[in-house]
């Protein structure tokens, strides 16, 4: 078991112990809401969700706290240990939580009205590189190791052809989307696995032009974020059906502010655990999950 996976699972033995000790939903004064690193800095990421958890807010009638967590795994850590309460998470996170600390999905965050997204390689049009059959001996850059699309899918792609990244690769790296992006485009590293949704952002806001960017591989589509709660709030059947609630109105108050989500999300659809299935079997034959 990688360091990782012992220090995760570490952190999701204390849940058991706070979901026992955790106060009632009537007696908590706020609500923490953590929300992955979807953009370049923490800054930027605030400001972003901040309409979001001000909604929530008003909706589910208690103060909400925005935590931006910079990393998946440490996120997952936290919904797994209490600090978070609710939380907008990665699927490949959030199957980690619900695996280990029975963190529940009430929804599924839209892009462009789907709730599903794909996990693609990229590199620069000038590298020469056409194919994965081309990256061999080339640098090749992962997301952190708690990124569905950015590790989870790609290291599975690779395992079911035969190839070990360690030793294919000239160089294997590990880091953010957005710095992923970059560095292709720059022509620092070869090529490197992201999602459709960080690349499409990106382009749109000016951080890369799309010249600079070709995609040679694409996944399945899979399950896109996940809006998930704790254990120990999922056990308020009220509170779940009032935050389910809110989050399926957004798509049509989106409408009157815009600002809620970002560019080209949508909405939420209501999905449950059951919907995160095919990122689940990829962590089970990457031996990434261990079954409970």
């Amino acid at each position: 078991m990688t360091a990782f996976f012992r220090s995760l699972s570490a952190a999701f033995g204390l849940a058991a112990l706070f979901a026992m000790s955790a106060p009632a939903l009537a007696q908590q004064q706020v609500i923490q809401f953590g929300v992955g690193l979807y953009q370049p800095d923490k800054d930027k990421n605030d400001a972003t969700y901040t309409p979001l958890a001000k909604y929530l807010e008003a909706k589910l009638g208690m103060p909400v706290k925005l935590r931006t967590v910079s990393s998946w795994e440490g996120l997952a850590k936290s919904l797994a240990n209490g600090e978070t309460d609710i939380a907008l998470m990665g699927p490949w996170g959030y199957v980690l939580a619900n695996n280990e600390a029975r963190a529940q999905a009430v929804a599924t965050i839209e892009y462009e009205g789907k709730p599903e997204y794909y996990s693609i390689m990229v590199t620069h049009p000038n590298s020469g590189i056409k194919s994965v059959a081309d990256l061999k001996g080339k640098t090749f850059a992962f997301g952190d190791k708690g990124s569905t699309s950015g590790y989870l899918i790609p290291f599975h792609f690779f395992q079911k052809q035969g190839i070990n990244p360690d030793t294919y690769f000239s160089r294997v790296i590990h880091t953010s989307h957005q710095a992923i992006e970059t560095q292709v485009a720059q022509g620092t590293i070869d090529a490197g696995a992201d999602y459709n949704r960080n690349r499409d952002a990106m382009i749109a806001g000016g951080l890369i032009r799309a010249e600079d960017s070709r995609i040679i591989w694409t996944s399945d589509p899979l399950p896109n974020d996940a809006f998930a709660v704790s254990a120990t709030l999922f056990e308020d059947k009220a509170f779940v059906a009032k935050l389910q609630a809110a989050l399926l109105a957004i798509g049509e108050e989106l409408k009157k502010q815009p600002d809620l989500l970002p560019p080209r999300y949508t909405g939420f659809a209501k999905k449950d655990n059951s919907y995160y299935k095919p990122i689940r079997d990829a962590g089970l034959a990457t031996g990434r999950l261990q079954p409970k």
